[in-house]
């Protein structure tokens, strides 16, 4: 095994250098994984481009390592690792937790306050060659459900969640505010789950392109009408059943309580900059409306992968751009200035 590895990270904002650092060395109840795809999340164009996301701040004074969607395949084993075995193919789960806590005893491990998590600060990422990582947040990749698809089980498990939380069932109406690559991956969880009409609204035509090829039912270009009434209008009057904000906009999580129907669901899975917002809270009450909310996900990779490898869900048309570890920072350029048609950028590690 080589001692140095080609690595990427960003020094200040809009900055990214390639630069060679160790290649760690395994723990016992860890496996050496050589990773071939990371996926570049909104997270991460956050960060490279503002320096933070939401209260999440990156020390610009130091080299930050980016990226926490990933998967490749082990390429050594810890002694004590007992499920897994070098050449086995896996996707990486990108928070490790206490597995102490009231939160991780209780299932909802994707609470705990001391979770580490890569790639949030100061937390490094994996855009690099090779990561150590835990045996149990590391999940096999059936032979049919290639490295490419193991990076996107990371935001697709936040679209099953999501799913979950707004307790989406067979024939229900749901509205997606926002045609990102969360709001897309779900749109494909809504779908596995039943929904009978997929509403999604986005500024951005190419990604409501590329949502009516995912299986959407309508999409509005909120620049172009009034979403509210083009809603109205698709529901009957009556709103949906479930209202999705992906996009973690002021404007659409307001436009949110408006939405939703008497007695339905409102989940909030997009990140907002701005920490207070006005809400129209009166309409939440009329209408007896539940408000949920999406903190990543749980116990969700094993279902993900799942209806990947079934053929569920086609989860690799989402990505739209990819660019090789050495042109990594074309790759963010892209993702920050080009809103037109880049909907998902994946860097293609070797």
């Amino acid at each position: 095994m080589k001692m140095l590895q080609k690595s990427a990270v960003m020094r200040g904002t809009d900055n990214m250098v390639i630069k060679e650092i160790p290649v760690p060395q395994i723990k016992d109840k860890e496996v050496l994984v050589s990773l071939e795809y990371v996926g570049i999340c909104g997270s991460d164009v956050h960060y490279y481009h503002n320096g933070c996301c939401g209260a999440y701040k990156v020390d610009l004074s130091e080299d930050f390592m980016l990226g926490h969607e990933c998967a490749g395949t082990i390429v050594e084993v810890g002694k004590d690792v007992e499920n897994l075995k070098v050449g086995d193919r896996v996707a990486l789960e990108p928070g490790i937790t206490c597995g102490k806590c009231e939160f991780c005893k209780s299932g909802h491990y994707n609470l705990c306050p001391d979770v580490v998590f890569l790639a949030t600060p100061p937390v490094q990422g994996c855009n690099e060659e090779f990561i150590a990582f835990p045996e149990d947040m590391c999940f096999k990749l059936p032979e049919n459900v290639s490295t490419k698809e193991g990076a996107l089980i990371e935001p697709l498990s936040v679209g099953f969640y999501a799913a979950e939380q707004g307790n989406v069932g067979t024939g229900d109406t749901v509205v997606i505010l926002g045609s990102g690559c969360i709001g897309l991956v779900t749109l494909l969880a809504c779908k596995a789950h039943g929904a009978g009409q997929i509403i999604v609204a986005d500024l951005v035509q190419a990604r409501l392109d590329k949502a009516m090829e995912l299986g959407a039912t309508a999409v509005i270009n909120s620049g172009k009408e009034d979403a509210l009434e083009k809603i109205k209008e698709l529901t009957g009057g009556r709103g949906a059943d479930v209202v999705f904000e992906t996009a973690g906009s002021p404007v659409t999580i307001a436009q949110t309580p408006f939405i939703v129907r008497r007695g339905g669901t409102i989940t909030l899975v997009g990140i907002s900059s701005k920490e207070e917002i006005n809400y129209n809270f009166a309409q939440i009450m009329d209408k007896e409306a539940t408000i949920k909310s999406v903190f990543r996900y749980k116990n969700i990779y094993p279902k993900a992968i799942a209806a990947v490898a079934s053929g569920a869900i086609d989860v690799k048309n989402i990505v739209t751009h990819e660019f090789d570890l050495d042109h990594i920072k074309d790759a963010y350029d892209e993702a920050v200035n080009n809103k037109t048609d880049l909907v998902k950028a994946v860097i293609k590690v070797k």
